[in-house]
């Protein structure tokens, strides 16, 4: 099993994040990036939202670090753990704008970019950056094949329903022949849409048995990364066995690769949990 961190810090969410990560800043996040590379971890991520409404900040959180900067500035400081900004909502820049920016990425990284995306769902988001809303499924598919095109071509072609380029050089582009696109969300939906476009499905906010029921309906292709979640934040240090289990499940649900949040009180706390889990799965 691979593991991959839902980096703190970088987002917080309400009654969801620790105290400590309130005042903990960049050189904190290296720490963690830095112990987890050092124990083998797959990845981290890193979450976009560019501007939330205070009034819905109090459910979905307001602090979420931009993935572009936050990511190159760990890249510096690790060498071989995979960086993920999870999710990218594809509405909000034109692929050719993803294509140099996280190309560059890739390229300063010496490869390690998985590109997360998403179709995004905070309509007043998208009205303040004056993207279109209504039709942004069509367009995030369009804007997926798009990226295919174009992340690792330093002249890319594409002609598509809502995207159409050729002639442009876009230079650095990405080292990989082949940047790994993980598409989220919870809606079977997001599922056709990565099984389609994409390389995998990284899911949130579901229940085991309803991702079980969701990945049994579909015939997931060899290679394909099921990026799976716990339900509630694993405390390997305290429930050894219990998290184990529940690792487990997962793995039976079909998890190629698990997205790990723990239970933590501290920095220090969290690099224990860290090798906790690390000890537990092997």
């Amino acid at each position: 099993m691979k593991l991959g961190i839902v980096t703190p810090v970088l987002t917080r969410l309400p009654r969801a994040h620790a105290q400590w990560e309130e005042t903990a800043g960049i050189d904190d996040v290296a720490r963690i990036a830095v112990e987890a590379e050092r124990l083998g971890y797959h990845h981290l991520t890193c979450s976009e939202h560019v501007g939330v409404p205070v009034d819905v900040a109090a459910v979905r959180g307001g602090t979420y670090w931009d993935p572009l900067a936050t990511l190159g500035y760990v890249a510096a400081r690790t060498a071989t753990i995979r960086l993920v900004p999870f999710v990218l909502v594809l509405g909000y820049h034109h692929p050719l704008a993803i294509a140099k920016r996280y190309g560059t990425l890739d390229r300063v990284s010496n490869g390690r970019l998985v590109l997360g995306v998403g179709v995004g769902t905070l309509k007043e988001e998208f009205d303040l950056l004056g993207a279109p809303y209504a039709d942004r499924g069509a367009r995030a598919d369009d804007a997926m094949r798009a990226l295919r095109a174009s992340l690792s071509d330093r002249v890319p072609e594409y002609h598509g329903e809502f995207y159409d380029f050729e002639g442009f050089l876009v230079d650095p582009c990405a080292l990989q022949a082949r940047v790994p696109i993980w598409v989220g969300g919870k809606t079977v939906r997001s599922l056709r849409r990565a099984v389609r476009l994409g390389d995998g499905w990284a899911p949130f906010g579901l229940r085991r048995a309803e991702l079980a029921e969701m990945i049994e309906t579909f015939d997931v292709p060899p290679g394909f990364e099921l990026v799976l979640q716990n339900e509630a934040p694993f405390d390997p240090g305290a429930e050894p066995e219990r998290v184990r289990e529940s690792a487990e499940r997962l793995v039976d649900a079909g998890a190629t690769t698990v997205n790990v949040r723990f239970v933590h009180h501290s920095l220090e706390h969290y690099l224990e949990q860290l090798a906790a889990m690390r000890e537990l799965v092997g």
